[in-house]
């Protein structure tokens, strides 16, 4: 049975939903104590990607949700395959580069994302990021900005996810 229910965003929206009564006046109480934390967008986003998608599709995409604005770590990079990965990351920018330089004791992470590629518009702009904590790679903070990268560090043995602070990512490609 179908029990539409107003939500609080905006009093005139009906949603409709396979939820039984007892869950949603849940959902509406938990929205009603702090709405800042979005319970109700939240789950009706869950629902519509379910039933649209399928619960496969529904994990993937809160995988991507979770890289890209969450506290997401190395291994659910990991996790991801190919296709997934490039379908996040797909507005970033991306640069080649060439896996000579990432094999044997690798290259420093300052000259990789500072001089190989255009990640940083500088050197000392990116040791001065790193030394402050706004540089990470394949989602773990860079430990010093000539740290070795080398093809260990690479995800499908071809992607290194470089980020610099919170929110402006870099996807490079080696080949």
């Amino acid at each position: 049975t179908l029990f539409p229910y107003t939500t609080l965003v905006r009093s005139r929206d009906k949603i409709f939903t396979s939820l039984d009564k007892p869950t949603i006046d849940a959902l509406i109480e938990e929205h009603q104590q702090d709405p800042g934390r979005r319970v109700l967008q939240k789950r009706l986003a869950e629902e519509v990607t379910l039933m649209v998608h399928g619960k496969e599709d529904l994990e993937m995409a809160q995988e991507a949700s979770n890289i890209l604005f969450g506290k997401a770590t190395k291994e659910s990079l990991i996790k991801l395959d190919e296709k997934t990965l490039l379908d996040i990351f797909d507005g970033v920018d991306k640069f080649e580069v060439s896996r000579s330089l990432l094999e044997g004791e690798g290259i420093k992470a300052v000259d990789l994302l500072a001089g190989e590629t255009q990640c940083f518009s500088s050197k000392g702009e990116m040791r001065k990021m790193c030394q402050g904590g706004g540089v990470s790679l394949n989602k773990e903070k860079l430990q010093a900005f000539d740290q070795m990268i080398t093809t260990g560090d690479l995800l499908d043995d071809k992607y290194l996810l470089a980020q610099q602070g919170k929110k402006k990512y870099f996807l490079l490609i080696v080949k």
